[in-house]
């Protein structure tokens, strides 16, 4: 565990470089298909999880081949749980962290979604996800459960994918503030994810 506070302090000190949305494009985000409807069971796509595992590879991820496999499982396996779709997921993984797992923002928002520890230690005792502190965010599964769960709550808050993206990067009290004021929404950060988002579903 310390290699991986060390590797987040320096992710700290040079957040404009690795944990910054405005980053440079790296490589293409991989085409991985839509999720299942609410409620659907279904066994995570062998294929999903393969493109998913070799797109990861190819990033400075921090992670072992191991766990980048265990982050694709859990990618394909959160997204269909959630009726969410893993091209989603990866388009905000890509904007938050460009896949870096020990990434950690200038506000603290910390691993692969960028969750922050607070919204982590409420989200893991609602969904039973073992927390043993802000570093839980360091372990990719995790961080991939809560981030995707936390995705959806905002999405169904706000019955808009444009505004739950907002209320993801600016914090659900800042957007709330907005709308009872009739202030319009931020739209970089959702254009940045729809974009990205855009991008892998094109080559499905």
């Amino acid at each position: 565990m310390a290699r991986h506070w060390l590797a987040a302090l320096a992710c700290f000190a040079f957040s404009g470089l690795s944990c910054s949305i405005f980053a440079q494009e790296g490589p293409a985000l991989p085409s991985v298909s839509a999720g299942p409807a609410a409620g659907a069971a279904a066994a995570p796509a062998e294929s999903e999880i393969l493109t998913i595992t070799q797109a990861l590879l190819r990033r400075p991820t921090g992670l072992t081949p191991l766990e980048v496999d265990a982050v694709a499982r859990t990618i394909v396996a959160e997204a269909k749980r959630h009726a969410l779709e893993p091209s989603l997921v990866l388009a905000v993984m890509h904007v938050e962290s460009r896949f870096y797992n020990f990434a950690v923002s200038p506000v603290g928002a910390m691993g692969l979604m960028q969750v922050m520890p607070q919204t982590g230690a409420e989200l893991a005792e609602r969904l039973g996800v073992r927390w043993v502190g802000p570093q839980t965010l360091f372990d990719p599964t995790a961080n991939v459960q809560l981030g995707v769960a936390y995705l959806r709550q905002l999405s169904d808050r706000y019955g808009s994918l444009e505004t739950a993206l907002a209320a993801y990067n600016w914090g659900p009290g800042h957007i709330d503030r907005r709308l009872r004021r009739g202030t319009a929404m931020p739209e970089q950060y959702p254009s940045l994810v729809l974009e990205a988002y855009t991008r892998g579903r094109g080559r499905s």
